[in-house]
């Protein structure tokens, strides 16, 4: 058998003011989407699930960004028709699994993932699987799901199973060959926004629970929550189910209603408190801690670049410094011009910065400091939890320690939240030896940190990420979204 692999993977923010182009993504093909085989990703999954099973994986193409704003419309063209050729060129195919967002958009296409789903059916023809997996913050709709004979969120926010999911739709297609069975999807939309949640706690690991469970009824083949992703205006924004089943397709849909329903009656779990960053940095002094305790993490959730924000606000480093905070450091702040100052200066020197605040007001202003530069890095690191085995480049990075000291701060070059400890120990710094560790990211942090923390405290000021979702403008949305609009009502029948 030979099972074809590609995909383009982006979280398409709309309310980010600069295109994404082409220089933006990253792209693998051939032996490089090979090599990702000991990786723990989506492309990676599917690599190593056709080799544990003497499937021969055939890379095609697979590329994605940082997310951020519309992808320009010739990029993805080009993209698009580098997979269309590549599959049309590579000869008897048994299966493709795709590897796609769910969010993506496109200047003149609001469902990046619909289209190309169709448009890969149209090559392969109807008896070719074509399989498909996805991040859980997709904005799917059943359109899509029917171009596809499988729909595989991962269950997890942090990903911790991209990897997992890719091996089951593999498995899928390997099924649907040997086995003959004839997969039936279904999908309900509900009408909320969800902010950013975690199934590491409560609620969202009570209710990841509720799918998995009903994942073990008999004929059942998987069950995607899709959470959906709110930092985008496309008629399509919500919350969805997706269930996919063995040929029985009232099946499908009354276990994706079901869910669906429960999901709307508890909407009022999911809407967080929100903490301004002088309030967040209030409530970490506050709490109890005694060396040998683990890091007290403070967390950015509105700057972070995993939804498109450009990660170089400065209200919580700020605020951090305002408070007057010892033992602490910030991993980190994107501010290619410090990190380049700091490289030129060299390791020992004190030098005049205005570190971040570049991007726009939204995030803050510049904070004018003057800094010795403790150790410098070219950035190049291999992530450890979420992600495990694949490297990451954030560009030269530079540890700087303000004048009076209190918070070191770590600068990088590229766009990145922070996923684990990595950029830390780059530059020397054992996290397990600090009060307050900050960072930027909304959750996937947490698998790499939320089991050495001490405690974790969310800081949501200004920025283009935020928890409070009903500031962004709607004009595409075709009807009520929770909790924008209060008055949205949701019932699904049938």
């Amino acid at each position: 058998m030979r099972i074809a692999i590609a995909g383009i993977s982006h979280e398409t923010n709309t309310y980010c003011t600069a295109p994404t182009r082409r220089e933006d993504f990253h792209e693998l093909r051939g032996k490089k989407m090979l090599e990702t085989a000991d990786q723990e990703s989506d492309v990676g999954g599917a690599v190593a699930a056709c080799m544990d099973v003497d499937v021969e994986p055939v890379p095609v193409l697979f590329v994605s960004a940082q997310p951020s704003g519309v992808i320009e419309r010739e990029t993805y063209e080009a993209f698009k028709d580098e997979i269309l050729h590549g599959l049309s060129d590579s000869g008897s195919l048994d299966g493709v699994v795709l590897c796609l967002h769910g969010a993506g958009v496109v200047d003149g296409i609001d469902d990046l993932e619909g289209d190309l789903a169709l448009a890969v059916r149209e090559v392969m023809g109807p008896d070719v699987p074509v399989v498909a997996t996805f991040d859980l913050h997709g904005n799917v709709t059943q359109r899509m799901a029917d171009a596809l004979n499988g729909v595989f969120a991962c269950h997890h926010y942090p990903h911790i199973d991209l990897h997992e999911r890719a091996r089951e739709a593999v498995e899928l297609i390997v099924a649907i060959r040997r086995q003959g069975i004839r997969p039936a999807t279904a999908v309900t939309s509900v009408p909320m926004l969800m902010p950013t949640t975690t199934t590491f706690i409560e609620p969202g690991k009570e209710w990841l629970g509720h799918m998995l469970a009903a994942e073990q009824e008999p004929g059942v083949i998987d069950v995607s929550w899709f959470h959906g992703f709110p930092y985008t205006d496309v008629a399509h924004v919500g919350t969805s189910v997706v269930v996919t089943t063995d040929g029985n397709r009232e099946q499908a849909r009354r276990i994706s209603r079901e869910l669906a329903n429960a999901l709307w009656k508890a909407r009022h779990r999911f809407k967080p408190a929100s903490l301004s960053a002088a309030e967040a940095v209030a409530e970490a002094e506050r709490l109890p801690w005694q060396p040998g305790d683990g890091p007290i993490i403070l967390q950015e959730t509105s700057d972070n670049c995993g939804g498109g924000a450009p990660g170089d606000g400065t209200h919580l480093l700020r605020a951090m410094l305002d408070a007057g905070l010892e033992q602490a450091c910030f991993g980190f702040i994107v501010d290619p011009e410090t990190a380049a100052a700091a490289h030129a200066a060299g390791v020992g020197a004190t030098i005049e910065v205005r570190l971040g605040g570049r991007t726009d007001d939204l995030h803050g202003e510049p904070l004018p400091l003057s800094v010795y530069v403790k150790s410098l890095h070219d950035g190049r690191i291999t992530l450890q939890a979420m992600f495990r085995g694949a490297p990451l480049n954030l560009g030269p990075m530079a540890r700087l320690i303000p004048e009076g000291g209190g918070v070191e701060i770590i600068v990088a070059s590229r766009r990145s939240q922070t996923f684990d400890p990595e950029p830390f120990l780059a530059l020397g710094m054992d996290v397990m030896r600090y009060r307050y560790v900050a960072l930027k990211s909304s959750n996937h942090f947490r698998a790499g940190f939320q089991s050495i923390a001490s405690a974790i405290v969310t800081a949501d000021p200004p920025g283009l990420t935020t928890h409070h979702i009903e500031v962004f403008p709607r004009q595409r949305s075709t009807r009520p979204l929770w909790p924008v609009d209060e008055r949205a009502t949701f019932e699904a029948v049938g």
